[in-house]
């Protein structure tokens, strides 16, 4: 299985999944309780990705210090953000991995993924890496919804050529990108509102979503 090299990028915690404020504390939308969810999202994410057997490098792309200093804490390594949105914040990141690297396959991942398993990343790049083999030059994940991405990769020598935002899944799809259509639920299924916290939660959220929650006894 060819390894990737990823990019997860990180919200300042206090601009981050808006629509969930509120959601760890009863609805009072305390902004430490708020940023406490934003970044246990995130240490679910970035959890599945370190456990993955075929992600070779992953770069969190973030300018808030609280998340650059967890993630360093655990070997992760941070780059700050850029101005100008996640699309540029991507761009950025596939210039750092590629600035040692240049041919590697490169792909963004998008930091609210509390249910994603190792073995689903693992099979989602399995299969990614197999459209590459046949001419593919890049290829994606669609959200639970299907009108999101939650994963965009490129093949080596490829641009990534992000197109994230609302409606993204059409816009990759046009792009000339590919659909991972056996990926599994939890890789599909991102987190921006209650009710997709709840389904996360039906699937099985990951340590630190789960703790964050527990004592609101949500979902």
């Amino acid at each position: 299985m060819e390894c990737v090299d990823l990019v997860v990028p990180v919200k300042p915690l206090h601009a981050a999944k808006t629509r969930l404020r509120g959601a760890a504390d009863h609805g009072v939308g305390d902004p430490g309780a708020h940023a406490a969810l934003a970044l246990a999202l995130a240490h679910d994410t970035v959890a599945a990705v370190l456990a993955s057997r075929a992600v070779r490098r992953l770069l969190v792309i973030s300018s808030d210090p609280v998340v650059a200093a967890e993630f360093a804490a655990v070997g992760v390594e941070v780059a700050p953000d850029v101005a100008g949105g996640l699309n540029d914040a991507l761009r950025h990141g596939v210039s750092l991995l590629r600035a040692t690297d240049p041919d590697a396959p490169v792909g963004a991942l998008q930091a609210d993924l509390p249910a994603l398993r190792p073995s689903e990343l693992d099979e989602a790049l399995h299969d990614a890496a197999a459209l590459f083999a046949t001419g593919a030059r890049r290829a994606f994940c669609p959200d639970a919804q299907g009108t999101g991405t939650t994963l965009l990769l490129a093949a080596s020598f490829v641009a990534l050529d992000p197109l994230f935002g609302a409606g993204s899944a059409a816009r990759h799809r046009e792009s000339g990108a590919v659909a991972l259509a056996g990926a599994g639920p939890g890789l599909r299924q991102d987190v921006d509102t209650g009710d997709d916290l709840c389904a996360a939660a039906e699937l099985g959220l990951g340590l630190h979503t789960r703790a964050v929650l527990a004592p609101t006894g949500r979902c």
